[in-house]
């Protein structure tokens, strides 16, 4: 008889893995602690998504900071954030980050200061390993410079780097280094053109009070 990964057989009591091997006790047990701390996990994420529906930036951004998201001075989100592994990411001053965005924080994320993310922004640092045998899945760390906009609905993949001052176009599937002041845009992103500012001073303007 076989319960989840528990066999229980003629021959003894026993641990499988996902493949049906057999399991010696102690990593069976590393597994076991391994899944609880999952399940908690899971609970945590949702309930960072019940408290993104909530209509005001101090009652959200107080929640994030308790979960262990660093939130810099004056830095916002909006509305409708997910996370994945908020203690590993990191949001410098004056940052607003737009609504419906996906942070994911399974590897270190920085996001830079005075940085403007749009709607639905996705950025992720894990992805599988389409060349293992076992599909796991590799973590690389996504690093944002300041003063830098993410246009609505572009996708940062893991390892990326992204300078200073640089303008990501609407739409937009990030696979490589973004250098510091220049504009791309595209699937995969290309460089189209400069951003001509030679210093950034500004801050961005107040968040959107109910967002």
């Amino acid at each position: 008889m076989k319960i989840a990964n528990l066999v229980v057989s003629d021959k003894g009591i026993y641990f499988v893995n996902k493949d049906g091997g057999k399991l010696k006790t102690g990593a069976a047990l590393g597994k076991i602690l391994n899944r609880f701390y999952s399940y908690l996990l899971d609970l945590k994420l949702l309930l960072l998504n019940i408290v993104g529906l909530i209509p005001s930036h101090t009652i959200r951004n107080f929640c994030y900071r308790l979960s262990g998201l660093r939130l810099g001075n004056k830095a916002t989100i909006h509305m409708g954030a997910k996370f994945f592994q908020p203690k590993n990411i990191s949001i410098g001053e004056g940052s607003i980050i737009g609504q419906g965005v996906f942070l994911d924080g399974r590897a270190p994320l920085r996001i830079g200061k005075h940085c403007d993310f749009a709607t639905d922004v996705m950025i992720y640092n894990s992805e599988h390993d389409l060349s293992d045998p076992s599909f796991n899945a590799t973590e690389e760390q996504v690093t944002i410079g300041d003063y830098v906009f993410v246009g609505p609905r572009v996708i940062i993949l893991p390892g990326v780097k992204v300078g200073d001052g640089a303008i990501i176009a609407a739409g937009a599937v990030v696979t490589k280094d973004v250098p510091e002041k220049t504009i791309v845009g595209g699937v995969p992103a290309k460089v189209i053109a400069v951003r001509p500012l030679k210093e950034y001073k500004y801050k961005l303007g107040r968040p959107r009070l109910f967002q």
